[in-house]
This record gives structure tokens, C-alpha cells and sequence, in this order.
């Protein structure tokens, strides 16, 4: 593992060696994991294909809090490129998924990365749609697993927040002593049992995760403001944008994934930008890492 220091904050990050392709690859985890849930996709491409991961600010082995004094606005509008889009906004939260796009740019700017496709993972496929806007002259296309939405259900979203803030009250540390409660993370929000290992590695993350950002990141993602800007923002990418989807999935059902994918101008011209992998639950990345690999390695050369 290394680390590099973001707008004050220590991340953590792995990077394979640089290969014949001239785009690396950069895979962002969603809500509650880390950046480890990538390595069985990327134990597959990294021979043919330069992989970065790293820890969202707040999750697995990423500091949460700025160590130092100085304003992250003002920093990160001295180190940010300046978006085109019209979407483009200062950041009223640290947790916002501008925000993290912000963290994202930086990062590939400090690795000296200049030609990227971002792989997202359910909140990290919301995140790599706002790096695209972010970064157009970087990144060169998106690809969201388990990713979609931009219908707010009133009361849906509201239910969702308010189970997502009782989930997170009820992890003390010695939670992850608790004999066999791993188990509880091998069946959730997949198809098949996860095996045990990743299971663990789940509850670790959810016991670890900062407790601000852990809310912050739930509840700024789902507000209505930032559910309805998403299929405007998809709608202004003019980056090739790739949906794989869950057949199963039951946290971002495949109707929502193909709603936002919608908005898309490859999806109205041609209606390939939706994948859906069959048996499949919300982590793909585990559940099928063969059928996500080769998705993705097949998306990348195509273009």
C-alpha cells in the first residue's frame, strides 16, 4: 500500500505497473467499502491494463480530516481544473460526490495520470460521472457497476436515509470480535453467498469507516437536489458512459440503471451502453469478477 496526501488528507492507493495501453484504469468503491473489493477485477486486466485504486477520503485506510489549517475551497480551486459544464458548483459539503470528484482529479494529477477511464461501483459510479464533467481532457470514458438512479422517490429515499443512519449507529468496534457475525455480510445485497473472507472484509469496513463521512457521504448523496442533477450531468458527458448492471440487484434494480443510462446519447442512438449481468447481485465485482473483467477490458480496447 502507499499513500499521497490530498488537500491535506493521507490516502491510500495501489497502482499496478504501466503497460502498452495508453489508459490506466481507475476504480472507485462505493458506500461503506473499500478499495480491496476491486482486486479480483484487477488480478484480471492489470497484465494488459495500468489499475488504480484507492480509498475514498473517510473509508478503508484514508484519513478523514484535513491535519492541517488551511480552507480545502480555497486549496482546491487552485489545484482543480476548471470544468466546462454548467453543473459545475463550489463545494458546500466535504462530502458531496463533487467533492470527491475533486479528491479524484487531484489524485490523477499528483500520479501524473492523463488519459483515464473511471470504473465506479454504486456511489463510486456517481463519483466517476462527476470526475468525467470534472476532467473532460482526462478521462475518456465511464464505467458505473451497480450504478444508476436519477428518479427521487420521495418516500423511498427518505426510508432509505433514515434505515442508513439506524445501520450506522449500531457498530461499536468490538463488533468485529463477535464470533460468526461475519456471516451476516456473506449474504447481503448478493445473489450467491460471498465467500467467508470477503465477508470480514466487509464488516471491517463498515466498523472502520469514519463516522462523518460514513453519514456525510449517505446523506449528501441522496438528497433531491443531487438525485435530480444526475441525468442532466449524464446528459452533458460527452465521454463514452457504459452501465453494467445486476440482474438481481436489488439496491440499484437494472430499470433504474437503464433510466439514467437513458440520458445518454449512446443509449439513444444506439442502446448499447447497458450491460446487465445475469445472476447477479449489487457486487459485481465479487460475484462476477470474470464477467466484469472482460466487460470491461472489451468496453476499453473497443474504443
Amino acid at each position: 500500500m502507499a499513500t499521497i496526501e490530498i488537500l491535506g488528507v493521507l490516502h491510500a492507493y495501489e497502482l499496478t505497473a504501466p503497460t502498452s495501453c495508453p489508459h490506466a484504469l481507475v476504480f472507485i468503491h462505493g458506500w461503506l467499502n473499500s478499495r480491496g473489493y476491486w482486486q479480483p477485477v484487477i488480478s484480471r486486466l492489470s497484465d494488459d491494463l495500468q489499475c488504480l485504486s484507492y480509498d475514498l477520503r473517510g473509508f478503508g485506510e484514508s484519513q478523514s480530516q484535513v491535519k492541517t489549517d488551511f480552507s480545502r475551497a480555497q486549496t482546491s480551486l487552485s489545484l482543480m481544473p476548471t470544468s466546462n459544464s454548467a453543473l459545475g458548483s463550489p463545494i458546500d459539503s466535504l462530502y458531496t460526490p463533487v467533492a470527491y470528484a475533486q479528491d479524484l482529479a487531484i489524485l490523477l494529477k499528483q500520479l501524473n495520470i492523463t488519459s483515464a477511464w473511471l470504473i465506479g461501483h454504486s456511489l463510486g459510479g456517481t463519483i466517476a460521472l462527476w470526475g468525467a464533467d470534472q476532467i473532460p481532457e482526462c478521462v475518456k470514458g465511464v464505467i458505473c457497476i451497480n450504478a444508476g438512479g436519477g428518479i427521487y422517490l420521495k418516500e423511498a429515499f427518505e426510508q432509505f436515509r433514515s434505515a442508513g443512519q439506524k445501520f450506522l449507529q449500531v457498530r461499536p468496534r468490538w463488533l468485529s470480535q463477535v464470533p460468526l457475525i461475519d456471516l451476516l455480510f456473506t449474504r447481503a445485497s448478493v445473489v450467491r453467498p460471498l465467500d467467508r473472507h470477503w465477508a470480514r472484509q466487509r464488516l471491517i469496513d463498515f466498523v472502520v469507516a469514519d463516522p462523518e463521512a460514513a453519514l456525510g457521504t449517505l446523506l449528501d448523496s441522496t438528497t433531491e437536489e443531487e438525485i435530480n442533477r444526475l441525468p442532466e450531468l449524464v446528459s452533458q458527458l460527452k465521454q463514452p458512459v457504459y452501465f453494467l448492471a445486476g440482474a438481481e440487484d436489488k439496491v440499484m434494480e437494472p430499470k433504474y440503471v437503464r433510466h439514467l443510462a437513458s440520458f445518454h446519447r449512446l443509449f439513444q442512438y444506439c442502446g448499447d451502453n447497458v450491460l446487465e449481468i445475469p445472476n447477479c447481485g449489487h457486487l459485481a465485482m465479487l460475484e462476477q469478477p470474470d464477467e466484469v473483467a472482460d466487460r470491461i477490458r472489451s468496453i476499453v480496447i473497443s474504443h
